[in-house]
């Protein structure tokens, strides 16, 4: 039997893969869950499963959130359940092609479950979170699944990397701005992963090198560890004879900023008679 936390956890995406994993590993931390994805039967056995195996009260919410009114029903929930501590934003899909090849319909899928779902879910959450921190309260945790093509453009479609790259802004600024306001933020940055949004995007994960592909329970018990050290960005796959790179380019990223805003164009932008 797990402790018992009197918190819930809402997690995206449940029915599978990352998400699945995810609830596995909350209910055993003694959260209460929420689960939420479109695949009703798989939700349901998951949740079977997790209330028999923890005792933990785990509660089945339908929803599509590529769709406006299923994402506002989450949305809702997430402001109203103050019992919610935790939102991990883990639906997701990838693309059968790129921009050109693929279909204007799945593009505009993609963007609504990858980019504007997760927005307003973690709005939602965060606004709760900061209310309840004025108040005295704990505040709660949004987790974001990024993924390490946020930092890795020309390597695959712009669509889903861009949209990861999103998730990994947003995260970073939400923890800069609220982050003494309540709410932890995380963005998990994910490798290569054996799930199904291989084989839903076409696409086959065999083909990768078998050392470039993690286990699902490997990565999200990684992310777990990041979010118990309370890392802003936890990127599983990276050794740590590797993380002072991440960190210099972060450090330089933020460097950066200081220098990107001027009143006159470089030099190199103006044309002899401005010169």
């Amino acid at each position: 039997m797990a402790n018992v936390l009197n918190e819930t956890a809402l997690v995206t995406g449940a029915s599978a893969g990352i998400g699945a994993v995810y609830a596995d590993r909350l209910a055993a931390r003694g959260y209460d869950l929420i689960l939420v994805a479109r695949d009703t039967a798989r939700l349901e056995a998951l949740a079977r499963r997790l209330r028999d195996e923890t005792g933990r009260t785990v509660t089945v919410l339908r929803a599509d959130l590529t769709d406006s009114a299923d994402v506002a029903t989450v949305a809702a929930r997430l402001a109203d359940d103050a019992g919610i501590t935790l939102l991990v934003n883990n639906a997701g899909m990838a693309l059968d092609g790129d921009l050109f090849t693929a279909s204007a319909a799945d593009v505009a899928r993609i963007i609504a479950l990858n980019i504007t779902a997760p927005t307003l879910l973690a709005r939602a959450a965060g606004k709760a979170f900061v209310a309840r921190a004025a108040a005295g309260q704990a505040g709660g945790a949004i987790v974001n699944i990024a993924s390490v093509l946020a930092l890795m453009a020309e390597t695959f479609d712009g669509v889903y990397s861009g949209s990861k790259a999103y998730l990994l802004n947003l995260s970073q600024s939400l923890a800069a701005h609220y982050g003494d306001k309540g709410p932890y933020v995380q963005a998990v940055l994910p490798g290569a992963t054996r799930t199904e949004i291989w084989e839903r995007s076409g696409k086959d994960v065999e083909a990768m090198p078998a050392e470039m592909v993690m286990a699902v329970g490997d990565l999200v018990d990684a992310a777990l560890a990041g979010f118990d050290a309370r890392e802003t960005v936890t990127i599983p796959p990276l050794a740590d004879a590797e993380l002072p790179r991440w960190q210099a380019l972060d450090t330089e990223r933020q460097n950066l900023a200081t220098v990107l805003s001027r009143r006159e164009p470089a030099a190199r932008y103006r044309s002899p008679a401005q010169a």
